[in-house]
């Protein structure tokens, strides 16, 4: 018996398209999961993405600034509603007023009060159809 028989080896092209096929089968899994489970929940959570938007579109270095909440609808996906209201020390809001099932987020950002105040303020986004 010769040294190379004694030893079991796998050649190195066939265990790199085995864990190919097993990562693209837990890949397709994963995937008809999410599709499926997305289905079942009924409704979709709209207020979260939309903050997200809509704080990226008012912050400037980590700071809300309150003259650009007047633009800040321009965030909201298309075929919504929404209403974002900005509260510190003063309330800046834009948007019809929301209705009692509306979705929401709340969001405690920094706001720029004037030159060097800035101060902590609550960013609400609210988003029906």
């Amino acid at each position: 018996m010769s040294r190379s028989s004694a030893r079991a080896a796998t050649e190195p092209l066939a265990a790199l398209v085995a864990v190919v096929a097993v990562s693209a089968g837990l890949a397709l899994y994963a995937g008809v999961l999410d599709d499926t489970l997305a289905g079942v929940g009924g409704k979709r959570d709209v207020a979260a993405p939309a903050a997200d938007a809509v704080e990226q579109r008012v912050t400037t270095g980590g700071v809300v600034d309150p003259g650009r909440v007047s633009d800040s609808l321009a965030a909201i996906p298309s075929g919504y509603e929404g209403n974002v209201t900005l509260r510190a020390e003063r309330q800046w809001s834009v948007g019809p007023t929301p209705p009692a099932h509306a979705d929401t987020d709340n969001r405690t950002v920094s706001v720029a009060l004037g030159p060097a105040t800035v101060r902590r303020g609550r960013l609400t986004v609210a988003v029906w159809r």
